[in-house]
């Protein structure tokens, strides 16, 4: 069964398992507000669903999610201060929501993934990527840094990794991702879907209160809580707000959208 709002498509295989799919083919399913918030809708469903499971997070198209919408990021970055402030908390929770769901996750990873596309895959509990994915945490070379992300991609990778792509914005390839943590498993784009069936089943196959309790678990002896995530939640949020007002965000994206090269790019 098949359902879409607006540009989340949900589909339930009959079994447990629920895709969650970004649905802005056109966009590279670009992080806009109307995406992020049905993401959250989508979740907040799916939470309270008792025939779901497993949510498998994907995307449409030929990207998983090329990551926040630039055009609106700038628009953003040129409002009030409360209301960029209130745009970036979108996304900080809407990631919170994702790491905390109360079932497994696994996302589907094919094409491109940048920028907050990252901070999705890692938020999730299991990560699968295709062979040929594309990964690239670009936000320097826009002037402003991955931080509502940053939290659940240093988790993942680490902070010695992190300091390199956080740092570079370069891409990365699909063995790369898996080398360093971000994603557990590389197939070829022939096999993602099996892939990704078999890691359902298997997860299909524990207690889902038990699954819910490992979770917590793990917050509890990584030391996290409910308060201290919440505070850096909105810590991060603050942080891009005040970097995309400031001088070098609105010449980087504007650079962006202009397909021109920023004024700190010589030659």
């Amino acid at each position: 069964m098949s359902q879409s709002s607006g540009p989340v498509r949900v589909t339930h295989d009959g079994q447990g398992v629920a895709t969650l799919a970004m649905s802005r083919p056109e966009r590279h399913n670009a992080l806009s507000t109307a995406l992020i918030e049905a993401l959250a809708e989508g979740l907040d469903v799916l939470a309270l669903d008792g025939e779901t499971r497993v949510v498998v997070l994907a995307g449409d198209g030929r990207s998983f999610c090329a990551g926040a919408d630039i055009d609106e990021m700038r628009s953003t970055g040129a409002a009030p201060p409360a209301a960029n402030a209130r745009e970036a908390a979108r996304l900080a929770t809407l990631l919170r929501r994702l790491d905390t769901f109360p079932k497994p996750t696994v996302a589907r990873v094919h094409g491109n993934a940048f920028g907050g596309a990252l901070g999705l895959i890692a938020a999730c509990d299991v990560a699968v990527a295709a062979d040929i994915a594309s990964f690239a945490l670009t936000e320097v070379r826009l002037g402003i840094v991955p931080a509502m992300i940053s939290p659940y991609v240093v988790r993942a990778i680490g902070e010695r990794q992190a300091r390199r792509y956080f740092l570079t914005g370069e891409r990365f390839a699909a063995a790369t991702a898996q080398r360093i943590g971000l994603v557990h498993e590389m197939v070829t784009a022939d096999r993602l879907d099996a892939s990704v069936s078999a890691i359902a089943s298997d997860l299909l196959a524990g207690a889902p209160g038990a699954q819910a309790e490992a979770k917590r678990l793990l917050r509890h002896v990584t030391a996290r809580s409910e308060a201290g995530d919440e505070r850096l939640a909105e810590d991060t949020a603050q942080w891009i707000s005040r970097l995309r007002a400031a001088a070098e965000g609105r010449e980087g994206l504007s650079a962006f959208l202009d397909k021109r090269p920023p004024s700190w790019r010589k030659g």
